[in-house]
């Protein structure tokens, strides 16, 4: 495997090379087939540095025996005689002897003296030799250089996406196996059949997936590996000075931070669906002559998640949900917990009627509720059709079925007074107090992680938010009424504190990473917050007692729980 190369600092005999920038130093004669190995040394005829094998191999070929090298202990002498060059050395593609020297503007293309007299006589010409000098120390060389780094981030970011999805994948698929198993022991062998092919169905789903992870995966790791190939001949060039080459480097960079690869890499792992389960037909048992009754595949498309992200400017009022029902015995609603479901329905989180409440979006009303023996506070969606409740006052997370009806799939016990919780990849996070922590556990309950808030900031944390890349946990802290930005080292990043945030409580995550708040008390405002917590701005205010709030994206609303019987609906359009 291919080692990278250490930085120039690293040997004893560190040179500046015109900047102050740090650069990282790889054999050359390995860059050109793709190898980054670290430098050893230096050939002053050549202008190149060596590795270690090729180092000694440059000793002992007679084209090279006699040429003066320069070992790590003397490589910065080489720098006092080394001088920019202006000259072009990369042949061209179309006509294979000639060399690039020209770059059109107009096409945005390199090209040789025989490509400008045939495709671009009537274009405006740049003589690279003229146009390259200094190119460097320039602010084009940074700017590529910024966006090569940003777009290698981007596509490293998908491949972490889909190793989640892979896992997901293979966690839907094992769920699979076992209800059709389980359900297979209930019947005879009569259905042994039918069992294989839906069985069949599920392998065929799975492995059409895994095909398509695989291919965004080997995607992204070759655009991440192609780019830091640009990377790595761009810090050769600049360092031999070889501006020519740099230039024509810096425009094959530019191309490539013009294709859509990551963006089509992103779009075909949007593409993979974990979210089908196996659904029994209750009819089985009366209907076991007839064909096609063990199951189905239920893909939940819904689930599916756009890469498009949409920015939210405004919050405009639509309309209010009554969520009160017959048998609530509270003075008012307390609706501490919202989330949107897979199918596009609401779960509620009732504090004070100890209820979770269903609400269908297209008819507004309450379709089915589901009493709990404790007060449920907040409300996480994870995969498979289940949601993650939060019961402080009997220390304990529901894990709770929604397909059909609310079903209350295990318990799991928490040490401390559990508050709000969100779900992101395969983990849940848990604001707890007293002791004030955040827990990490997976969806079986085990701890992965205990977070302790012991920073003074602290006095009542409620809500929680994990950022896309896992980096921050955002906390709203009702008593020091702001919202703080933790790493997962428990160390506080960033604050957020406003005039007209007044006990903070509920938060949603936009695909922006921005933040949307509640504030309950006084002015009754949601604060719209970016996610370095350094700007917000007041998107509605004049409300009361807001406390929880859920956001979805494919309708373009969201959703304001409130000390109150009615559930506030907001247009983002």
């Amino acid at each position: 495997m291919a080692v990278s190369g250490r930085k120039l600092s690293d040997f004893q005999g560190s040179v500046s090379l015109g900047s102050s920038e740090d650069f990282d130093l790889s054999c050359q004669p390995c860059l050109t087939i793709g190898q980054h190995v670290a430098a050893h040394g230096f050939c002053v005829e050549c202008q190149e540095y060596l590795c270690k094998t090729c180092f000694e191999y440059h000793k002992r070929t007679k084209a090279s025996r006699n040429h003066q090298l320069l070992d790590k202990d003397n490589v910065g002498k080489h720098a006092s005689t080394s001088k920019d060059s202006e000259e072009c050395t990369e042949k061209c593609s179309v006509h294979k002897k000639e060399i690039i020297k020209f770059f059109c503007p107009t096409h945005k293309a390199l090209g040789c003296n025989d490509c400008i007299i045939l495709d671009h006589r009537t274009c405006k010409i740049d003589y690279i030799p003229d146009k390259c000098a200094d190119i460097g120390d320039s602010e084009e060389y940074r700017d590529i250089m910024k966006k090569l780094s940003e777009k290698m981030n981007d596509a490293e970011d998908i491949m972490k996406k889909a190793e989640v999805r892979d896992k997901e994948i293979d966690n839907c698929h094992a769920g699979i196996i076992k209800e059709i198993l389980n359900f297979r022991k209930e019947i005879n062998e009569r259905l042994d059949q039918l069992q294989q092919k839906i069985q069949k169905d599920a392998d065929k789903k799975k492995s059409n997936d895994k095909i398509i992870i695989k291919m965004v995966f080997d995607e992204c790791a070759n655009i991440s590996s192609d780019i830091k190939k640009l990377q790595s001949s761009l810090q050769a060039d600049k360092s031999s000075r070889q501006n020519g080459q740099l230039y024509i480097n810096i425009k094959h960079a530019e191309s490539k931070l013009k294709s859509d690869e990551v963006q089509k890499a992103g779009e075909n792992l949007a593409k993979t669906n974990i979210q089908y389960s196996f659904e029994r037909n209750t009819d089985l048992e009366n209907m076991l002559s007839k064909q096609s009754v063990f199951g189905k595949l239920n893909l939940s498309t819904s689930f599916i998640t756009s890469t498009k992200k949409n920015q939210i400017k405004t919050l405009t009022h639509k309309k209010d949900i009554n969520v009160r029902t017959k048998s609530d015995s509270g003075l008012k609603c307390f609706i501490t917990g919202c989330a949107v479901l897979p199918s596009n329905k609401l779960v509620l989180a009732d504090n004070i009627n100890c209820k979770l409440k269903v609400v269908d979006r297209q008819s507004k009303t309450v379709i089915e509720e589901t009493k709990l023996d404790s007060n449920p506070l907040d409300i996480a969606v994870l995969p498979l059709d289940q949601i993650a409740v939060t019961a402080p006052r009997n220390t304990e997370i529901l894990i709770m079925k929604t397909a059909g009806k609310l079903t209350t799939v295990h318990k799991i016990p928490v040490k401390y007074n559990c508050y709000g919780i969100t779900y992101h990849q395969g983990h849940l996070y848990v604001v707890c107090q007293n002791p004030n922590s955040v827990l990490v556990l997976d969806t079986q309950g085990n701890v992965q992680n205990t977070i302790s808030l012991n920073n003074d900031i602290f006095k009542l944390p409620e809500y929680i938010v994990v950022s896309e890349d896992s980096r921050h946990i955002y906390i709203s802290d009702f008593d020091s009424n702001c919202i703080v930005s933790i790493t997962l080292q428990g160390d506080v990043s960033a604050v957020y504190k406003h005039k007209k945030l007044n006990s903070p409580r509920g938060m949603v995550m936009l695909d922006d990473g921005s933040l949307l708040v509640c504030s309950f008390q006084y002015s009754g405002a949601i604060h719209h917050i970016s996610g370095d917590l350094k700007q917000g701005q007041i998107m509605i205010d004049g409300l009361s007692n807001l406390w929880s709030i859920c956001h979805s994206n494919h309708h373009y609303e969201v959703y304001i729980g409130c000390m109150s019987d009615q559930l506030k609906v907001f247009s983002t359009k």
